[in-house]
């Protein structure tokens, strides 16, 4: 008698439900990577509420022109020097250390300028600085940074 001769054909695994079960997996890990938030550093932020200036404190304004020129409320300073403008500040601020030095520079003023009203503020131990600044909105002027 003669038999057939088996073939021997391995069974096959069908991997395209093990494929979909590995998909849904890695998306499942990507979504939830996403929203997962690593502290590197342990820090402990301020808390901050409304806070409404009782007072504003008062301003003298400093004005840079575009070839370096400086002027303190409005009047013009003579010379350019870091010393010149310590003794003007100091004059216009009449001995109040509380004063608010805003700055307000031309934009094609040199660096060297307002750090050397800034230099000159720092020495003079007026208070904070402020940039005047415009809006890209399209209002000028007025509009203090600090």
């Amino acid at each position: 008698m003669r038999f057939r001769a088996r073939r021997n054909e391995e069974p096959e695994i069908n991997l395209v439900p093990f494929i979909d079960v590995l998909l849904v997996i890695l998306i499942f890990l990507m979504l939830s990577t996403t929203f997962t938030r690593v502290a590197e550093l342990q820090i402990d932020l301020p808390t901050a509420g409304p806070h409404i200036a009782k007072q504003r404190p008062k301003e003298l304004l400093v004005t840079i022109s575009a070839d370096g020129r400086y002027t303190i409320g409005g009047r013009a300073i003579e010379g350019r020097s870091v010393d010149v403008l310590v003794s003007e500040l100091q004059a216009a601020s009449q001995g109040d250390k509380g004063v608010a030095v805003v700055i307000s520079a031309d934009a094609a003023a040199t660096h060297q300028s307002v750090v050397n009203v800034m230099e000159a503020s720092q020495r003079t131990g007026l208070g904070p600085l402020l940039f005047s600044i415009r809006n890209t909105t399209g209002s000028e002027g007025g509009d203090t940074a600090p």
